[in-house]
């Protein structure tokens, strides 16, 4: 039983663990509920020429829907760092979350889906994918938002191997082109997700923000009786 819990302290430390918790539970909640709540309110179409001009490319689904691996890896990894970086990273995740809810409620977007030809494993799985996916919740996009957060999370993190840092800026611009091309997403999406992600990080990195942030953390963790609570 010590050996596990070494191992799993060696995976994530004690004061990353909630952080990760919060930030899968207000993402879902912020999406899901946003839907439920302005689902049937009139939406706003923001499409421009560029996005007619994009192709519409089924196979890209296979890197919109493996994102999430992709984001599973590399969440666990900036909540490995220390945990200074830790708190500005999660105190930016949430705080985007926020400005999301603010425009899906707002702001409601939609895009026009294309007609899917029936024959194809790709375009069955594209025809899937709009079928338990609404074209809702577009502006900004959360696929960029989090495949960006992903990367600038890592971003000149030396305990990180800078060939995989690299990498996870190829995927995170993958993922966005993967928006536009399964025409899931558009350009201001894609634009918005981005720029709220670095806009937000930088307000993360704020002393008064990430330090409340720290502050709420060290409660929950002692309260909790997690090891690492003022670490």
């Amino acid at each position: 039983m010590e050996k596990l819990k070494k191992i799993w302290n060696a995976v994530i430390p004690p004061y990353g663990r909630i952080p990760l918790i919060v930030a899968v539970v207000w993402n879902m909640t912020v999406y899901f509920g946003s839907r439920v709540i302005a689902g049937g309110w009139p939406h706003h179409n923001i499409e421009g020429k560029l996005d007619r001009l994009i192709p519409f490319v089924p196979w890209t689904a296979v890197i919109y829907l493996g994102c999430y691996l992709f984001w599973i890896a590399n969440y666990i990894l900036i909540a490995r760092q220390e945990k200074r970086h830790v708190c500005q990273f999660f105190a930016a995740d949430f705080l985007s979350r926020c400005v999301c809810l603010a425009f899906y409620l707002l702001y409601p977007t939609t895009n026009t889906r294309p007609l899917v030809e029936q024959g194809g494993f790709w375009n069955q799985v594209i025809i899937g994918l709009y079928a338990t996916d609404a074209a809702d919740n577009l502006f900004p996009s959360i696929h960029c938002l989090v495949s960006w957060f992903c990367y600038i999370g890592l971003r000149g993190k030396r305990s990180v191997s800078l060939w995989y840092r690299g990498l996870s800026c190829v995927l995170a611009l993958m993922v966005c082109v993967s928006t536009l091309t399964t025409k899931q997403h558009v350009v201001p999406d894609v634009i918005g997700g981005i720029l709220l992600a670095e806009v937000c990080l930088f307000i993360g990195k704020k002393p008064k923000v990430w330090g409340t942030y720290e502050k709420i953390l060290n409660k929950i963790n002692r309260g909790l009786r997690l090891e690492g609570g003022d670490s």
